[in-house]
């Protein structure tokens, strides 16, 4: 047995190294955030591996819950009759591993198996995953509450999420990558870390993340609260107060972060869901293009997005700049703008600002000597297109 225990050793005897994991990193994030995160994934796939280590790298004391094994009054607290029950009332005791975390003062909370858990379960763990409350006892703030489920197709006895405990998880879809898994067997798994976010931006990071959900809200007011009209979306993510708040408030922290466009875009649609958390994306895209008029007061140092539907957007408000205040200077500069995205990316892009553009041409303005430039550009894209139109109704 002794040698089996040092052979078991061995075999725990794992490293970690950097390495880039997407959703390893919006895992990270959203414990920073102190928000409730739940993995969904198929069983053995490694959610709960990767709580372990996330809970080793980050030293905390790692307390795992499953939660189809519980009562509700071991979420909710067990009346405790007093002396004088009448005067003094019935407090309602907590369990013993609530107990622990609070002596601890921080640590991370598993509730694992939650699909498999009974609506009077779900019901019971509402005011833990959302008020930190077991009983009459409060978790401090240094605990952090992490969850784990299987799909009710590969649950065992599973049950779908009530929409009110749904609502109150930024939900992560846990997948394995090929390579993670052949290096962790070999011993090296990556390594997880909180966010370092930059001091100096935390006030940008605010108001950056409040513009962005109001902007959206304001113009999409029916977003607010969108409860999906089927089992399987309500105990999902979906768009409500609660949820906007939760974004907003992973809008900020992976600003201050510096947080790459694929982890943002996971938490973002795991928090109010797909449709939703597209079009707020969308409109950080467009929070981030420069002001048509800045563009036109200083061409020569305009710098343009790279991405083709950016840059399109970039173009036609820089042209309707141009239209609400038609002045030559403003026009040339506007056609100085073309030629630099002729310059710097696809020529089809300039066919309609182009176009546009010279009709607002006034009898008094001479024709800039880039019109040549570009008129070639729109002939030729014109020519594609009308042998591309021929050669589809030639099939």
């Amino acid at each position: 047995m002794e040698s089996a225990a040092d052979l078991l050793a061995l075999l725990h005897d794992t490293t970690t190294e950097p390495r880039a994991d997407a959703q390893l990193d919006a895992l990270t994030l959203a414990v920073s955030a102190d928000l409730p995160v739940l993995l969904w994934g198929e069983p053995g796939i490694g959610k709960t591996a990767a709580l372990n280590q996330l809970a080793e790298e980050l030293q905390l004391p790692l307390t795992t819950v499953i939660a189809s094994v519980h009562e509700p009054s071991d979420f909710s607290g067990l009346p405790v009759v007093g002396d004088d029950p009448a005067r003094q009332g019935v407090p309602m005791a907590p369990p013993d591993w609530a107990v622990r975390l609070v002596r601890a003062g921080h640590g991370l909370l598993f509730l694992d198996e939650l699909s498999t858990a009974p609506p009077a379960v779900q019901a019971a763990l509402l005011r833990l995953v959302l008020e930190r409350r077991v009983g009459a006892l409060r978790l401090p703030p240094g605990v952090r509450i992490v969850a784990a489920a299987n799909p009710r197709s590969s649950s065992a006895d599973g049950w779908e999420l009530s929409p009110p405990l749904a609502n109150r998880f930024v939900h992560l879809r846990w997948t394995y990558d090929h390579d993670v898994v052949v290096r962790g067997l070999g011993g090296t798994w990556p390594k997880a870390a909180l966010p370092r976010l930059d001091r100096d931006r935390l006030p940008e990071a605010v108001t950056f993340a409040r513009r962005a959900v109001c902007g959206l809200l304001a113009a999409r007011p029916g977003l607010v609260h969108r409860l999906p009209n089927n089992e399987l979306g309500r105990g999902g993510p979906w768009p409500s107060p609660r949820s906007w708040e939760m974004t907003l408030r992973l809008i900020a922290f992976a600003t201050a972060a510096g947080t790459s466009r694929e982890v943002l875009s996971m938490l973002v649609r795991g928090a109010v869901g797909d449709g939703p958390g597209l079009e707020l994306l969308a409109s950080l895209d467009r929070m981030d293009l420069p002001d048509p008029e800045t563009l036109l007061a200083d061409p020569a140092a305009a710098v343009l997005p790279e991405r083709g539907d950016l840059r399109q957007t970039v173009l036609d408000g820089v042209v309707a700049a141009v239209r609400s205040r038609p002045e030559r200077s403003r026009w040339d500069a506007a056609w100085s703008l073309l030629v630099l995205a002729l310059d710097t990316g696809a020529p089809d892009l300039v066919v309609v600002p182009a176009a546009t553009l010279a009709a607002l041409r006034r009898d008094d303005w001479p024709v800039p000597a880039a019109i040549d430039r570009l008129s070639t550009a729109v002939s030729l894209s014109r020519r594609a297109d009308q042998a591309t139109l021929g050669a589809g109704e030639h099939r």
